[in-house]
């Protein structure tokens, strides 16, 4: 496969088109100040790097995990989603997002592991349980929220109190996307749990419409925002002191540091060939199948621009 069927950056000229926001995976089109169009690119990014190659259908599948769970979850939590008139496209009310991100914990994984392993017990403000080893279960999931950078700047470990006292959020707020955050996480946990999977933790961002409404924005439960262990031999590969079975983009983050590469300075990102590109693709889509529980129909990728573009237009022309 080669490159030209991955879309990885994009330069759409839409009518009524405002502005265009390129984060580190999505390109979000302002039309009008009314309507956001927002297009999952293949880029895969990593160590807040990204890297040279796109992953073929990777944009669709994260597209259509995330609406698929705002549908899922619609009616705990209002979202800004209006519509998907493509497979890698969401449609959706314009909002201001919150300058934070809910990080929320079942298990003591990934960067809340790699705190404890050396010694911290307190993350975020809140204090973590004392004899856990990595992956293990947390007696109740724990909020640890970052900052949201602007361009490309780390996010930042900060805690409920940090975010009240300087103003980021107002209390009455945070109130409201700690609630929610649960809300999801346990919605999300049990549909995960149908699956023969454990959700691990995640993020959700938030955003207030024109009305004043605080919504969910931007993805959920992806692979690309959450962590997923295989259920079926947890507990024994825990007892046993063996890695977990995990669903998520840990695996691209693990062939990176074992050729060398942490997003540190001086780092040179590893070569990646035609057959390793592939096998990321093809992890993906077995992510997908396992996560949403359905076999992943391939969106036709011969013209993926002209694909999106003209469904964008065809829509915006309703």
């Amino acid at each position: 496969m080669g490159q030209n069927n991955t879309i990885t950056t994009t330069d759409f000229n839409f009518p009524g088109q405002k502005s265009v926001y390129r984060g580190k995976v999505r390109e979000v089109y302002n039309i009008n100040d009314a309507l956001l169009v927002m297009v999952a690119t293949d880029r895969l990014s990593a160590f807040d790097v990204v890297l040279p190659k796109g992953i073929p259908y990777k944009g669709q599948i994260l597209n259509q995990i995330a609406t698929k769970f705002m549908r899922l979850t619609e009616d705990i939590v209002p979202n800004w989603l209006l519509d998907t008139p493509d497979a890698s496209v969401a449609v959706g009310h314009v909002c201001v997002p919150f300058k934070v991100e809910m990080v929320i914990r079942g298990y003591l994984s990934g960067h809340a592991a790699r705190e404890y392993a050396e010694g911290k017990r307190v993350l975020c403000g809140v204090e973590m349980a004392e004899g856990l080893k990595e992956n293990d279960k947390f007696p109740s999931p724990i909020i640890t929220p970052t900052t949201k950078a602007d361009n490309g700047e780390h996010d930042m470990d900060i805690s409920r109190e940090a975010i009240l006292t300087n103003g980021i959020v107002s209390e009455e707020d945070y109130i409201v996307l700690e609630k929610y955050t649960r809300a999801l996480f346990q919605r999300g946990t049990e549909i995960a749990a149908s699956r023969g999977l454990i959700l691990v933790d995640t993020k959700y961002e938030f955003g207030k419409t024109k009305d004043g409404k605080i919504v969910l924005i931007d993805e959920i439960h992806t692979p690309d925002s959450s962590r997923y262990f295989y259920a079926d031999g947890y507990q024994q590969r825990q007892n046993n002191g063996e890695a977990q079975k995990q669903l998520s983009k840990e695996f691209v983050r693990q062939w990176l540091i074992a050729n060398g590469f942490q997003g540190k300075e001086g780092q040179q990102i590893p070569e990646m060939t035609d057959e390793y590109v592939e096998s990321v693709s093809e992890r993906y889509i077995e992510l997908y199948e396992n996560i949403l529980g359905e076999k992943f129909a391939k969106a036709d990728i011969t013209n993926i621009h002209e694909r999106i573009e003209k469904n964008i237009l065809d829509y915006l022309k309703k």
